[in-house]
């Protein structure tokens, strides 16, 4: 046998050994292995919720689910932030349809395709609240009050652009008044406050912000926007019930960044359905007024594409795109 041949060749298996090892893929530890941090995009009924649903995914997940509130410019600040990090499953979004008004308009310069959906945990209904004394108790009454008056009606939003905003202009155009409507940002305010101070006449917001004020009798609570009434409010019509052809719900749910592995948004997913339907976040939808309604990664992305089209035209239609 020839040695410096033999030689060789063992060298040459060690090297290409060696080659093989250092190319292999690292196996990647099982997620989670250190804690998920969720963005908040704002307070309100949109926090309180995701303060409930990180508990409660941690406890599943066996890895502390971290809030962190990073409001701001209608969502843009928060979607901003999760959309530069990267894909790994480590930060997430609790995000609304405010990833389509942000995109239409022109508050971000990237659209729902910039992140991979995890899961619709919950939906809210919007209500329109207007004070006691005024004697309305139908958006026809209200309507005929607004039409008879030299005044516009002061209406209360979270801001230009924001769905409380599109939701209330979307319902005014339907009822015929848009002439006859101010649009007024609370500011620091809450919509109760203000209808209360006599700084506005008229707002759209989350049922629980009205519900103890309605049963008090301080406000009237004249529609919701869904097609459906809800549990929180179960007296009040909704707007086309009144004879308004309107349908606009807010739904609720998380997203990571595009890229972020199946696998990772399976384990997430698994965790916020665990969470939407604990008895905990059941107890808590009928005391907030919110509706747990889980929808796995597919099918929340098709609701999500599906509103895009919807808010993008509603937004042309009302003045309010980009």
């Amino acid at each position: 046998m020839n040695f410096k041949f033999a030689l060789k060749g063992s060298m040459t298996a060690l090297a290409t050994t060696a080659l093989l090892a250092l190319g292999a893929p690292q196996a990647r530890a099982e997620f989670p292995e250190k804690p998920v941090e969720m963005t908040i995009l704002f307070g309100g009924t949109a926090n309180t919720i995701a303060q409930l649903l990180t508990e409660l995914m941690s406890e599943e997940l066996g890895s502390p689910v971290v809030p962190v509130s990073r409001t701001g410019g209608g969502g843009a600040v928060g979607y901003s932030h999760v959309v530069s990090t990267k894909p790994d499953g480590y930060n997430i979004v609790w995000n609304s349809n405010s990833i389509n008004t942000t995109t239409h308009t022109g508050k971000v310069p990237f659209d729902y395709t910039a992140f991979t959906p995890i899961a619709r945990v919950s939906i809210e209904t919007p209500a329109l609240a207007v004070k006691g004394d005024t004697g309305w108790k139908t958006l026809g009454e209200m309507a005929e009050a607004a039409k008879a008056s030299d005044d516009k009606l002061r209406v209360g939003i979270s801001g230009k652009g924001s769905f409380t905003h599109l939701t209330s202009a979307a319902l005014f155009d339907a009822m015929g008044i848009s002439d006859k409507i101010a649009f007024i940002s609370y500011g620091t305010g809450k919509a109760p406050v203000e209808l209360m101070a006599g700084r506005i006449d008229a707002a759209i917001q989350w049922p629980g912000q009205f519900k103890s004020y309605a049963e008090s009798g301080d406000l009237n609570v004249i529609a919701v926007t869904g097609t459906d009434r809800i549990d929180v409010l179960p007296d009040v019509a909704t707007a086309a019930e009144q004879g308004f052809d309107l349908d606009i719900t807010m739904w609720r749910g998380l997203a990571a960044p595009a890229g972020t592995p199946d696998d990772v948004v399976a384990k997430l997913a698994a965790a916020a359905e665990s969470a939407a339907k604990s008895d905990a976040f059941t107890a808590a939808a009928g005391n907030i007024g919110f509706t747990p309604a889980y929808l796995g990664p597919k099918e929340f992305g098709a609701v999500i594409e599906k509103d895009d089209a919807f808010y993008g035209d509603l937004l042309n239609r009302l003045g309010l795109g980009s």
